[in-house]
């Protein structure tokens, strides 16, 4: 288990092992977080070693940087986004790269400032950006979509069943006043569902503001874009690891997977995604969601 003061680092036992970093390879974390999983890595390639971090959070990059301060090898940290990870790979002058890192959650960093409003547990705005240079926030979306669209982002992001419940319950609340915070969106989700709902394992707003941080990242969107040109920047033998935490980013790299595999282009290293232990769920709960996909790089077409 690697921990980064709160935050800690899904599977990295794991990731290591189906990786397989060897002394003077070039690796690509595309996103870095706060680099437990790349300082790992950075233990394996070693002071020949070229280690490529990107992430779009500037204050993970920063702490990210003093994490890897020890790195005697090559170290290039940059901000941006995952999905141009080729953009950064040319600026830098490399063609192709040993492996590929891609952990899509959301990091206890992030949950835990409250300025960012991810998490309803916290009083925070409602931002929800990953990268707060863009502009589009979760208030924006709360505020100005029609409530069809409302609903919809709900059910297709969210995987939300009463979604036009829940979209109706905040076009009601907004007609009154504009949301500002995460509790005040959280406490009209929570009112707007049944008892029995409110009862289940997993809180009310839960798929809601998964929903909505989605949107606001184009989350789908990147991870697509991504999966459509990863295979050309792998070296032969070269592997790719993506940990997803939700089934509609799951099924993406599913797919994306299995059609480079019957082209021949990639080799899917297990039938079934990887899931943390029960050890790590003891200790990382945020863990138990997690998927671990990873194949590798077998033809140069």
């Amino acid at each position: 288990m690697v921990q980064d003061g709160h935050h800690v680092s899904v599977m990295p036992r794991e990731v290591l092992e189906y990786l397989n970093p060897q002394p003077g390879q070039c690796f690509l974390d595309g996103t870095l977080g706060l680099a437990g999983h790349s300082v790992l890595i950075a233990n394996e390639i070693g002071s020949t070693g070229h280690l490529i971090g990107i992430d779009q959070d500037q204050r993970a990059l920063e702490k990210a940087q003093e994490r890897l301060s020890s790195f005697k090898g090559r170290l290039d940290l940059c901000h941006g986004n995952f999905s141009d990870f080729d953009e950064v790979i040319k600026r830098l002058a490399v063609s192709k790269v040993d492996g590929m890192l891609f952990d899509l959650g959301i990091s206890s960093f992030q949950l835990d400032d409250l300025e960012r409003g991810f998490s309803f547990k916290s009083n925070g705005p409602l931002d929800m950006r990953m990268d707060q240079s863009t502009s589009l926030t979760a208030k924006d979306l709360v505020n100005r979509l029609a409530e069809n669209e409302l609903a919809d982002l709900i059910f297709k992001y969210g995987e939300e069943r009463l979604s036009r419940r829940i979209a109706r319950s905040i076009i009601q609340y907004r007609q009154q006043k504009s949301f500002e915070t995460v509790q005040e969106l959280e406490h009209v989700i929570f009112n707007s569902v049944p008892i029995s709902y409110r009862r289940q394992k997993i809180h009310p707003a839960t798929r809601t503001f998964q929903a909505l941080r989605i949107a606001v990242n184009k989350e789908l969107d990147v991870l697509q874009t991504m999966l459509g040109k990863f295979d050309q920047y792998l070296k032969p033998g070269g592997r790719i690891a993506v940990i997803s935490f939700h089934s509609l980013e799951d099924r993406l790299v599913k797919e994306k997977f299995r059609e480079l595999s019957r082209l021949g282009v990639i080799e899917i290293n297990s039938k079934k995604p990887l899931r943390p232990g029960e050890d790590e769920v003891k200790i990382n709960s945020r863990s138990r969601s997690a998927r671990l996909r990873v194949a590798e790089r077998i033809s140069c077409s």
